[in-house]
């Protein structure tokens, strides 16, 4: 049944995407709006789980040297760890400091942490991303993202 990585990538997928489906599912509905917030989650769900299951039938078979790369070497799994723990405190913390700031905070020291040398472009980059996002959902899509510490 699962002879390849591809089918066993595949499942584990379209299990992820059975849950988001899931959760996606008990979004609340809002009156008056053209789009509800649960349109862009189920659709990315259902598209999780259509992709998922091409994996699963592709014909691909493994070779040497994919199984080469996909060995991760030991000194990279303390960086992919590091970042993982950015995001982690980026999600823990996006209420409470908000969209802006958090993002600021993040973009400038995931960058720095992975070993970007430019200081002055990433902390322009890290400043200007965020407030662009921020202007246009909020503006533009009128999407509401947590505004935190910051008054706007």
């Amino acid at each position: 049944m699962l002879k390849t990585v591809n089918q066993r990538i595949s499942l584990v997928l379209i299990a992820i995407g059975i849950c988001y489906l899931l959760l996606a599912f008990q979004l609340p509905s809002y009156a008056y709006v053209p789009v509800d917030a649960d349109v862009v989650p189920i659709t990315l769900g259902i598209l999780l789980i259509l992709l998922a299951s091409c994996l699963y039938f592709s014909k691909d078979s493994e070779t040497e040297e994919q199984k080469a790369r996909r060995k991760i070497p030991k000194k990279d799994i303390g960086a992919l760890l590091a970042v993982f723990s950015f995001i982690f405190v980026y999600i823990l913390f996006l209420e409470l400091l908000g969209f802006v700031l958090m993002t600021m905070l993040f973009i400038f020291f995931c960058s720095w942490f992975l070993g970007y040398k430019k200081h002055l472009s990433n902390a322009l980059v890290s400043i200007l991303f965020p407030l662009c996002m921020y202007g246009m959902f909020t503006e533009f899509l009128n999407i509401s993202l947590p505004q935190g510490l910051l008054p706007f």
